[in-house]
């Protein structure tokens, strides 16, 4: 990346708004829209995975896209961001991620300022953030491996499954997690259950992280051995 840090912080900013601003807007959308929560849950999955293409695709050349502290603290223990830049690029998804709940409110033309009333707690919420966050990790650092070209579609196709197959509907982010305890809508969290969904998320990528290390490391090169050698 060469992109100035100005302008890797405002696309760290820019992408993770329109992130929350996705997630919380197409859950006020699936509301007024239909009474069914599966549908509701379907309308409020679908636009999450394609924006998260989008938003990879044309910002990840200038700041890495990765709109999640936790995918910033990996990086730079990968010493792939620099230790200096974890910070600000943590405020800026913060940051980010709140204009992004205000954004989505003011297109619905709801009070700005709220506080979720929803509560998403219990042992069954953490271990599905483990497994969603972990998930993402193995996603990014597998596609790296293999394929990096298809990161885009990897972590969209990814985040659209786990909205499913995890009982908390996989936040897998502590940035989102915090600008969703703002909004008293469909995708809210009650700010008291933020903690330990930020606590689950970073076990869950510190232990995949850990093994994906492992499991997509570079395979050994042999020394070739010469003929005389071989007699």
């Amino acid at each position: 990346m060469t992109a100035t840090l100005s302008r890797r912080l405002t696309a760290e900013a820019i992408g993770t708004a329109a992130l929350v601003a996705t997630v919380v807007g197409s859950g006020v959308m699936a509301e007024r829209l239909t009474t069914d929560k599966g549908l509701a849950l379907l309308c409020n999955t679908l636009p999450t995975g394609a924006v998260l293409v989008v938003l990879i695709t044309i910002l990840g050349p200038l700041s890495g896209a990765h709109f999640n502290p936790v995918v910033s603290a990996l990086f730079a223990f990968r010493r792939e961001l620099a230790f200096r830049y974890l910070g600000p690029y943590v405020a800026a998804q913060i940051v980010g991620g709140i204009m992004g709940t205000w954004l989505a409110h003011l297109m619905f033309e709801l009070p700005l300022l709220q506080v979720s009333q929803t509560v998403r707690t219990g042992s069954g919420q953490w271990f599905a953030e483990a497994v969603a966050t972990g998930g993402l990790v193995l996603t990014i650092l597998g596609g790296l491996r293999h394929r990096p070209e298809s990161i885009p579609m990897l972590v969209g196709l990814y985040i659209t499954a786990a909205y499913w197959f995890t009982a908390s509907t996989s936040f897998a982010n502590p940035a989102v997690a915090i600008a969703r305890c703002l909004t008293d809508t469909f995708s809210g969290i009650r700010p008291i259950d933020v903690p330990l969904f930020v606590v689950a998320q970073v076990i869950g990528a510190s232990l995949t992280a850990l093994v994906a290390g492992w499991l997509f490391a570079e395979p050994s090169r042999q020394p070739s051995v010469s003929q005389a050698e071989r007699a």
